[in-house]
């Protein structure tokens, strides 16, 4: 990474005459209803930032899915050179089905702008667009990338090959997920499911209780097991979230499972997980396990590369006038990929607000246009 200095009176200027074209071009987006298993509704959402790319000077790859929305990729300032392009990770997806408008429909009320997946994450998709028109208004040259995914918020299945791709040729990443309070994310924890599947032997609770084996009293006691793998001391959680089975009261359970979440803060705890999930066993030799899932999201450790664009954009901020913190969390991102790969990363670097996912999802304006202005400043900078 270089240093350089950075005009950021200037820039903060051309970010306030962004505000306007922020609001507008994120009610459109927000508009356009994406949820992730709509692949019509996202390539829909994908088509619009194509063209807001395109007249910002883009060019634009859509990397064509089957099951799942189309994948966006866009590329702006030099086609060729020696210099690697600054990744700008997020996706389009939202957690919203379609018709969610109709009860939650864009608003401004409070000094914030409400709405289904303005905060997560609408509003930096329209911020990182903004901070590229900033930068081509002041002819800031710099190769950027942004790739916005299409499945991210069902574990990225399509997309994590892309994601990693494009991280391996830059020089660093971006992360547009909301931030953390005021803060952005220097650390996220690693994200896994498994579920347990057991096995019984069905019978009559009544006339054949004894030739019964159930599968959910077996469950309970993994379910018992599994609390326990719990260490917080490590940062490791497990929450057995979801559990099913049996038919009918009078029925011995033939079958029960359970879905079970967990959070791991170091990639050295994957491996140990993986074992105590895969070393579990029926206490009742009749019932039957079967165990599957893992890991899916690899931790995003707090590495020096990462610690690096920290110190960078907050001596940035400080220079447009706000403080920017950094914060751990235990939510992943598809910025847990770029940051396993050992490629320096920074998240949390979109929009302030709350309620990501609950029904007073909104975003902060009067963030909008510092934040914009930290993200093209620290864009030029490295």
């Amino acid at each position: 990474m270089r240093d350089m200095e950075i005009d950021t009176k200037a820039l903060l200027n051309a970010a306030e005459s962004q505000a306007g074209w922020i609001t507008t071009e994120l009610r459109r987006l927000v508009e356009v209803e994406s949820p992730s298993d709509d692949k019509a509704a996202i390539d829909a959402a994908a088509a619009l930032v194509a063209g807001f790319s395109e007249t910002c000077g883009g060019r634009v790859k859509l990397h064509k899915q089957k099951h799942f929305g189309n994948v966006l990729e866009a590329r702006f300032g030099p086609a060729r050179g020696g210099r690697k392009p600054i990744l700008l990770l997020g996706h389009l997806d939202t957690v919203w089905p379609l018709g969610t408008l109709r009860t939650m429909p864009w608003r401004e009320a409070g000094g914030r702008f409400f709405g289904p997946g303005v905060l997560d994450m609408k509003a930096g998709v329209a911020m990182a667009l903004a901070a590229i028109r900033i930068l081509r208004e002041l002819n800031i040259s710099r190769p950027v990338t942004l790739l916005l995914n299409s499945d991210e918020e069902v574990g990225s299945p399509v997309s994590r090959p892309i994601t990693e791709r494009l991280a391996l040729a830059s020089e660093a990443v971006l992360v547009l997920e909301p931030a953390q309070g005021l803060a952005c994310k220097t650390a996220r924890k690693g994200v896994g499911d498994y579920r347990l599947h057991v096995t019984g032997i069905a019978a009559h609770s009544g006339v054949d209780f004894a030739h019964g084996h159930s599968a959910i009293l077996e469950l309970a006691r993994l379910i018992e097991k599994v609390a326990g793998f719990t260490d917080l001391r490590v940062g490791r959680t497990v929450n057995p979230g979801v559990i099913s089975g049996g038919t009918r009261s009078n029925v011995i359970a033939e079958h029960a499972y359970a879905d079970v979440d967990v959070r791991i803060a170091r990639a050295s705890d994957a491996a140990k997980v993986d074992k105590l999930f895969r070393g579990l066993r029926c206490d009742d030799p009749a019932c039957k396990l079967e165990i599957t899932g893992g890991l899916n999201r690899p931790p995003m450790e707090r590495k020096p590369g990462t610690v690096a664009l920290y110190k960078r954009s907050r001596k940035l901020a400080a220079e447009l006038g706000f403080t920017l913190d950094e914060a751990a969390t235990g939510g992943g991102s598809d910025g847990n990929f770029t940051a396993a790969l050992g490629v320096p990363t920074l998240d949390g670097l979109g929009a302030v607000g709350e309620g990501a996912h609950a029904a007073h999802e909104s975003v902060v304006i009067e963030h909008l246009v510092p934040r914009t202005a930290l993200l093209a400043a620290l864009i030029a900078s490295i």
